[in-house]
């Protein structure tokens, strides 16, 4: 990833009308590394790994306190190092946030496939682009492909027939669904059962958190600034979106980068996932991976993960830490019989 430079998160929160979260330090085990907010050369993305002078950190709690806690908990961890988060359908269950997004900015700009057809992505339509394709731009892109290229009924516009004007359509509809996409977050969104709660204690047992999406920057920053709170943000550990990477799930890079910056080795990595685009870049990783499944996945096989739960309320810090070394596979889905 290169040098790394103090400053990111700064950055990015000024560049999304975030107030500024101010650094924290971190103890992995007593006496030991201490990690600050930073991000490499260029502000791309948001980590707090690396070192930064003593006056621009603060620590989370006590360093006393949090070394002697750190200490006892780190022993029971075994091979659990790092988790990791996406975030739509995982920290929140945004896909229909998502969807709807999207047709307001077809209907803003009177997008036809079929003139006299306002286009709309139905639930079944947006299930099979979140399932197979993954990203924003990359579900318009292949939708449209596949489909035709749109008249845009609002200015009159036939469709586009070149790389260049395709690729601002798709910029432009991208830019209004984020802003879209943004108020459905602020007015209707809520976190996912457990996904807080074991975020506390996995920093508490000294495990590194982090997020790792491939929806675009601003609306993911503006997504876990609203939902994990500006100083639940602050703490996390590494933060990636899909702007970071050359490559989107279920490519394996934001995952590799991830663990890059975290300084862990992937296989002592858990990543928490809802969806098979996801699931496949975890496994592309060698990572063990949690599905945390919703309507809209329910009926994937899901293949190759470690545990499949409709949500983690239920689900301990010691049930990550085991599975782990678990040869089965943990489905909620699966009636055992009597």
């Amino acid at each position: 990833m290169g040098k790394e430079a103090c400053g990111g998160v700064r950055d990015a929160m000024r560049g999304q009308g975030l107030r500024r979260i101010a650094p924290s330090m971190r103890r992995r085990t007593a006496g030991t590394r201490v990690a600050a907010s930073c991000a490499p050369v260029g502000g791309s993305a948001l980590t707090r790994t690396g070192n930064a002078a003593a006056g621009r950190m603060r620590t989370r709690m006590g360093a006393a306190s949090r070394g002697r806690s750190v200490a006892m908990a780190s022993g029971s961890n075994g091979n659990l190092e790092a988790l990791i988060f996406d975030c739509d359908g995982v920290i929140l269950l945004s896909e229909e946030l998502h969807r709807t997004a999207y047709n307001k900015a077809f209907a803003e700009f009177g997008i036809e496939i079929e003139e006299g057809e306002q286009l709309v992505w139905t639930v079944p339509i947006y299930d099979l682009l979140q399932n197979t394709v993954g990203g924003g731009k990359p579900k318009m892109r292949w939708y449209f492909n596949k489909h035709g290229w749109p008249h845009q009924k609002r200015d009159g516009r036939p469709p586009p027939e070149s790389q260049e004007d395709r690729e601002a359509l798709v910029d432009s509809l991208q830019d209004f669904k984020i802003e879209a996409y943004k108020d459905l977050i602020a007015n209707m969104a809520e976190t996912r059962p457990g996904v807080l709660r074991l975020m506390k204690e996995a920093r508490e047992a000294g495990i590194l958190v982090s997020v790792a999406s491939a929806s675009a920057k601003p609306s993911v920053i503006f997504c876990l600034n609203n939902l994990l709170g500006e100083e639940q943000f602050g703490l996390l550990d590494c933060f990636l979106a899909g702007s970071d990477v050359t490559n989107l799930k279920p490519d394996p890079e934001i995952y590799l980068t991830a663990a890059d910056m975290l300084k862990v080795d992937p296989s002592k990595c858990v990543v928490i996932e809802d969806s098979m685009v996801g699931l496949n870049a975890a496994l592309g990783a060698k990572m063990d991976c949690v599905i945390t499944y919703h309507s809209g996945t329910k009926a994937e096989a899901f293949e190759g993960a470690k545990m499949i739960v409709n949500d983690l309320s239920e689900i301990q810090l010691s049930d990550l830490v085991a599975l782990k070394e678990a040869e089965k596979v943990i489905d909620d889905r699966v009636v055992k019989s009597s």
